[in-house]
């Protein structure tokens, strides 16, 4: 059994089980979000989906959706914040756009398009995060990781290896290789594994084809994330 709810004052149904995010993303509205997939659970980690039901901030993706609940997000004070939560994750890892090979495919840079974020705000931490290189095939950039989990959980649920993991905690939580040398090389990854292709950054990049497509004719230079993601799905 379904209903309807309101998100910023328009009605939108939803089905039994689905999210709030998900509701909203089938009734065309577009909400931010980094950490969620389409393809996987929620996981309410990167907190840019927060909408406000009620007074309470909460995380679209996880929230089950209620009948004659009123959703708030497209607004200053939750944009403002989601704003927020991406400046702090640029600061927390190194996301040089400039040089960055997924720049016009980086999901986190065309979120801060998006929500018109101009600068970093907070001191950046500069982490020290060697890159990998070890894998014939894949570079891991581990200075542009922002703890999704995506890619954990791809290889353990979808390719079921468990390459990757988070460990850590704070300002020294970082991605690790699950390796006794902590190198991709020494473990099964593969280029055709569903890992491979699932960062929504630039820490997972294929060798051997990087910049074949030009930056500024890549996906987010030709439309907004939104765009993207309402018409394609992401």
């Amino acid at each position: 059994m379904g209903g309807k709810f309101l998100f910023d004052g328009q009605p939108v149904p939803f089905e039994e089980g689905q999210t709030i995010l998900q509701a909203a993303r089938a009734a065309g509205h577009y909400i931010p979000h980094l950490c969620w997939h389409p393809d996987f659970p929620p996981h309410g980690s990167c907190k840019l989906c927060i909408v406000k039901v009620g007074g309470r901030h909460v995380s679209s993706c996880a929230l089950p959706a209620r009948d004659g609940m009123e959703v708030e997000s497209n607004t200053p004070e939750i944009n403002g914040e989601r704003r927020a939560l991406l400046q702090m994750l640029f600061v927390e890892g190194n996301h040089f756009c400039p040089s960055c090979e997924k720049s016009g495919n980086c999901q986190l840079q065309a979120l801060a398009y998006e929500l018109d974020m101009s600068s970093a705000r907070f001191a950046h931490f500069y982490p020290d995060r060697p890159v990998d290189a070890s894998h014939p095939d894949v570079l891991l950039d581990f200075n542009r990781c922002i703890f999704c989990e995506l890619c954990v959980r791809a290889s353990r649920d979808v390719d079921h290896k468990g390459v990757f993991a988070l460990t850590g905690r704070g300002i020294r939580k970082h991605l690790v290789v699950n390796a006794e040398s902590g190198r991709l090389a020494d473990t099964d990854f593969a280029v055709g594994d569903r890992a491979a292709d699932i960062c929504p950054v630039g820490v997972i990049l294929h060798k051997r084809v990087g910049f074949a497509l030009p930056i500024g004719e890549r996906k987010y230079d030709e439309a907004s994330i939104s765009t993207v993601a309402m018409e394609k799905g992401e």
